[in-house]
């Protein structure tokens, strides 16, 4: 039978490198559309295509129109035909994974949310836009890109040849789950301060009330609090004599969080230029890569292996060894 043209791209056994590297570009896609969508919300394009899916209403690409200018229409309406690069990437690490032999469950799991990741993520962007980028409907927006970013590193992880998980003590394996509970509440808290700051998306967006200097002093909070568990972390991964990879993918995360700590400070004291803004999302999203590699070398578990069948012959005697009709 003849292969779908879809499937023809791809060979008839997906070889473990090509699944991994396509889960790599789905990391790049998943973090580079939160990024361009930071763009969007700095240049006050959030509006610029206002009715969805179409730009326009009896239009799907933009038009002259009295009252948006035509940048922030193509702004806007760049960031969706980039969706459908993120599709395509995501669609083929599904169809790659679909492919692998002997089929692997963790990993098609992990391939299938991708592209469906990506469609819930256009339904919240449309209705972001028509509740006219309500504060809380932008931050559920880029909060579910975390979650794809993440689950994406998880994917690279259980595609590749990557060694088991590290043997650590249950304690750092609770170190590195209470880190991850924190940062989830970091990022949440980040986007408050995007709430209440200056770039809405639109410059009629109401903000939201709570101020920035509140917001900022929360996500300051949770920073400390954060770094705390990080230092805590290193010193538990030196005392049980981590294995090299586990202290090295350990030093990235302590480097993308300090830059990303510093990179914070100085947008707030410059009254937050948009340049800054953007570089900040990049920033969580490196932040979020590094946590999400350091959490697939030490938590996650192996499915153990099925023990060896018994016959019932054996069961009687009490011997180890296979009954006679279990040889043939």
């Amino acid at each position: 039978m003849a292969r779908p043209a879809v499937l023809r791209p791809l060979p008839a056994r997906t070889p473990p490198a090509l699944l991994r590297r396509l889960a790599i570009a789905a990391v790049v896609a998943q973090a580079g559309i939160a990024v361009t969508g930071s763009i969007v919300r700095v240049t006050g394009s959030g509006l610029g295509c206002p009715t969805w899916p179409q730009c326009f209403p009896g239009s799907l690409v933009p038009t002259p129109h009295p009252e948006v200018a035509a940048l922030h229409q193509w702004v806007e309406f760049g960031n969706r035909l980039l969706t459908g690069v993120v599709v395509l990437v995501t669609g083929l690490c599904l169809l790659a994974a679909l492919r692998t032999r002997p089929r692997n469950g963790r990993l098609v799991g992990l391939a299938l949310v991708q592209p469906l990741g990506v469609v819930a993520q256009a339904v919240i962007g449309g209705f972001t836009v028509l509740l006219g980028l309500a504060w809380w409907s932008v931050s559920v927006h880029f909060l579910v890109s975390m979650v794809l970013v993440w689950l994406a590193v998880q994917l690279v992880h259980a595609a590749g040849d990557e060694p088991p998980p590290a043997r650590v003590p249950g304690a750092v394996r609770g170190l590195v789950r209470a880190s991850t509970a924190v940062l989830a509440a970091l990022l949440t808290a980040g986007t408050l301060v995007t709430a209440a700051g200056p770039h809405a998306g639109d410059a009629a967006t109401p903000r939201l009330a709570l101020g920035v200097p509140a917001a900022a002093q929360l996500h300051a909070d949770l920073l400390f609090a954060y770094l705390g568990l990080v230092v805590g972390l290193g010193f538990a991964l030196h005392a049980v004599a981590a294995p090299p990879v586990l202290l090295s993918r350990y030093r990235l995360l302590v480097a993308a969080v300090v830059a990303q700590g510093a990179l914070g400070g100085v947008q707030y004291a410059l009254g937050v230029p948009e340049a800054l803004a953007s570089l900040h999302v990049l920033g969580a999203a490196l932040v979020t890569v590094a946590a999400a590699a350091l959490w697939a070398a030490t938590c996650r578990r192996e499915r153990p292996s099925a023990p060896p069948r018994t016959s019932p012959d054996a069961l009687r005697t009490g011997s180890d060894e296979p009954a006679l009709a279990d040889r043939s």
